[in-house]
């Protein structure tokens, strides 16, 4: 251990200095861009993909494997104050639209997180979105993939799993809901809910627990070749995706990847981060490649949270995000959520796509109460046509100032 904690100050100071973030090479690019955003871009992107490969480079043969790696207890009690939950009437009312929209968030405690006091992503989100429902499935502790110690897996008279392939299977009624969610209580209501064919937007993230428990990558995993792919992460997401899309053919689907992290001693004592910390089988950020694997695969958007492609959450910032060096806080849920919104808002026609496409936010600068603005000048410049409407008021949520 003492060797892995030296090759680690000089490995975090070579990635506090070389790495600045980059986008998931194999995300699904916004269908809405044009020519001039993309040629805009294509510097910005060179420069992320060459500091990605820099720390690559420093990192090659330098991960650190920790057996006792565990998701730290949560201690939700994060208060909601300072959130967009407190609106007004008068804001609420301005904000309604004809059509309602139906949100549904599963995944784990990231999800979970803040359900007791009005301050989970899944409703941050939703004082966001225009006249919208927001339905949150998150059950804390869970895994894309079927754990391993169910044996059958298709006894679905007797399933009990609520991984992800479990809540979508309850969703579709092919297992009783009430095994799966027997004690999950809130989890339960809300799922009696949900009308599938009546759902716009699914939002899934999982893969934190998934690498605490060593769960395999896929079905090629180095001596996994022979696993059932529903007992993988990959063979899961998949799974469970064809599942919804079945359940909800007009519904969109987002796939979050799992969120950057650092891990301690018990004492305090830097181990490593999600880029460099491996259970044995992977790091934490090659779960995040995997569920972009999956959302290229399967067609759908992939929102990067690992790879700083939208915050800054990182090393230098991670005490300012997250409680516990893995969970977010409220101010990560709040700075998410502004985050998320944008992909509804954006498909909707609430706002701009360019909001979606450029939105970049600093903790240091963020204040939970702010409509993201995006400056005239490159506005007009990457996009023109959106730049005019804005210009013509014809955005719900984004109006010129006076």
């Amino acid at each position: 251990m003492k060797r892995n904690i030296t090759k680690l100050s000089a490995i975090s100071m070579a990635f506090m200095l070389m790495l600045t973030g980059c986008s998931l090479g194999g995300k699904k690019p916004d269908a809405a861009v044009d020519a001039s955003t993309e040629a805009s871009t294509e510097t910005v992107e060179a420069s992320n993909d060459q500091a990605s490969d820099a720390a690559a480079e420093a990192s090659s043969g330098e991960l650190v494997i920790l057996e006792d790696l565990a998701e730290p207890e949560i201690d939700d009690s994060a208060s909601a104050e300072g959130s967009i939950e407190n609106m007004s009437e008068a804001d609420i009312e301005k904000y309604k639209v004809d059509k309602e929209l139906n949100m549904v968030f599963i995944g784990d405690s990231q999800f979970a997180n803040g359900r007791n006091d009005g301050s989970a992503l899944a409703n941050l989100v939703q004082y966001r979105v225009p006249n919208s429902k927001a339905y949150n499935l998150g059950v804390g502790g869970s895994t894309a993939a079927l754990e391993s110690s169910t044996s059958d897996y298709q006894d679905y008279d007797n399933w009990t799993s609520s991984c992800f392939l479990g809540i979508c299977y309850a969703l579709e009624g092919r297992v009783d809901r009430n095994k799966v969610c027997a004690n999950l209580p809130d989890v339960l209501y809300t799922m009696n809910q949900i009308d599938p064919g009546s759902v716009d937007y699914y939002f899934i993230e999982y893969g934190a627990n998934d690498f605490f428990t060593k769960v395999p990558l896929d079905m090629w995993t180095p001596g996994y070749e022979d696993i059932n792919p529903l007992y993988t992460y990959y063979g899961a997401l998949k799974a469970g995706i064809e599942v919804l899309k079945k359940i909800s053919p007009d519904a969109t689907i987002v796939l979050i990847t799992p969120f950057y992290g650092i891990y301690k001693s018990p004492d305090g004592t830097y181990l490593g981060d999600t880029y460099i910390t491996s259970n044995g089988i992977a790091t934490l950020q090659d779960y995040a490649k995997k569920i972009n694997n999956v959302a290229e695969e399967q067609g759908i958007y992939c929102l990067d949270t690992m790879f700083r492609a939208k915050c800054d959450l990182y090393l230098d910032t991670a005490d300012q995000y997250l409680m516990d060096n893995v969970h977010l806080n409220l101010v990560g849920r709040q700075i998410f959520a502004r985050i998320i919104a944008h992909i509804p808002n954006s498909m909707e026609g609430y706002e701009p796509s360019a909001y979606r496409q450029t939105e970049d936010i600093k903790i240091a600068e963020f204040d939970p109460n702010e409509y993201y603005k995006y400056p005239d000048e490159y506005f007009a410049r990457d996009f023109p046509e959106e730049y005019a409407k804005y210009m013509n008021g014809e955005y719900l949520l984004a109006k010129p100032e006076e």
